[in-house]
């Protein structure tokens, strides 16, 4: 699973969508966009590190590096 994936996958779980994120975080939604139509793990720390904090989870967690949030 890419990490595009994961992370998009967290925000469905987390009842958030997409836009939400992207409204609250500053992230493009071009970009949720982009990860939907073609998943990738090139993803620019300043993004993950938006999300994570957003989700109120870590970085790991997203990249699935690690099995529990905090």
């Amino acid at each position: 699973m890419e990490h595009s994936e994961r992370i998009l996958q967290i925000i469905k779980e987390c009842g958030y969508t997409e836009y939400r994120v992207a409204r609250d975080t500053g992230i493009s939604m071009s970009l949720f966009s982009q990860w939907r139509k073609k998943p990738s793990s090139n993803i620019y720390s300043s993004k993950l590190v938006a999300i994570a904090d957003y989700l109120g989870c870590s970085v790991d967690y997203l990249l699935g590096r690690a099995e529990e949030p905090e």
